[in-house]
């Protein structure tokens, strides 16, 4: 099964994996429709892509904007006239602070971004998915590691991701009478400009600091397209991607 003939929308698909994603996705067949803060990375992708106008469609894009969100699902339904996949990977962290010494806004930056923007994006999603023919479709959300075990320094990041996992089964239970599925993939140090630092040491929980090993983000690229690829009666509740040597597993 490939992706010709169906339509995806991907946020934050200007860098990342997100980027690595649209690519996937674009080279397998699917019409992409690319979200995100910046044009120009969404232009930059849809270039090295090398494909027809009538395949992608960008639209910059808040998801913590209620106006911004409907606009971006507006016109993938004016443009492609359905959605089949929804990637919700637009994401935020926050500087490694002690809790107490977090602000505000900092807090909420990242609540608003990976959560609020998950569950906006995924109601417009499910207003499409069940009134298009044929019904249905398939919303994957990226979780991270830090949806099953944070890092130190890490309060709004860990709060927002293991929110993401309820939010993921709650899609699914309440997508399954509409053929609408929902899958999550967590990450694990995929090499991207968020997990840069890594090389550089980061911070373990036992206070020593650490290199850590990454991956190259074509391998979740990779993961999503099999998750998309899926037919409907098919679901991948989680999938975990990761560095293989990275302290995750176990006491490390």
């Amino acid at each position: 099964m490939n992706g010709t003939g169906r339509i995806a929308l991907i946020t934050g698909a200007g860098t990342g994996i997100g980027k690595q994603t649209a690519l996937m996705l674009l080279e397998a067949g699917y019409a992409v429709v690319l979200a995100g803060r910046r044009l120009e990375p969404l232009e930059q992708t849809v270039r090295e892509a090398d494909v027809p106008d009538s395949r992608s469609l960008v639209v910059p894009t808040d998801v913590t904007d209620t106006e911004s969100v409907s606009a971006l699902f507006a016109a993938t339904l004016n443009k492609f006239g359905r959605l089949d996949v929804l990637f919700n990977n637009a994401g935020v962290g926050a500087p490694a602070l002690p809790l107490e010494d977090l602000s505000y806004e900092q807090w909420r930056t990242v609540l608003d971004t990976c959560v609020t923007g998950t569950f906006l994006c995924t109601q417009h999603a499910f207003r499409i998915m069940k009134q298009q023919s044929p019904r249905g479709g398939r919303i994957i959300n990226n979780g991270s590691i830090s949806a099953h075990t944070p890092r130190p320094n890490s309060a709004p990041y860990t709060a927002a991701k293991h929110a993401i996992t309820g939010l993921t089964k709650s899609t699914a239970l309440d997508g399954r009478a509409f053929d609408i599925n929902c899958g999550q993939i967590d990450i694990g140090n995929a090499a991207t400009e968020m997990t840069a630092r890594m090389k550089s040491g980061v911070l373990q929980a036992n206070g020593t600091v650490a290199i850590e090993p990454t991956m190259d983000a074509d391998h979740v690229a990779r993961a999503v397209l099999y998750m998309a690829n899926l037919p409907l009666d098919v679901n991948v509740p989680f999938m975990t991607v990761m560095a293989t040597e990275m302290p995750f597993i176990g006491r490390g």
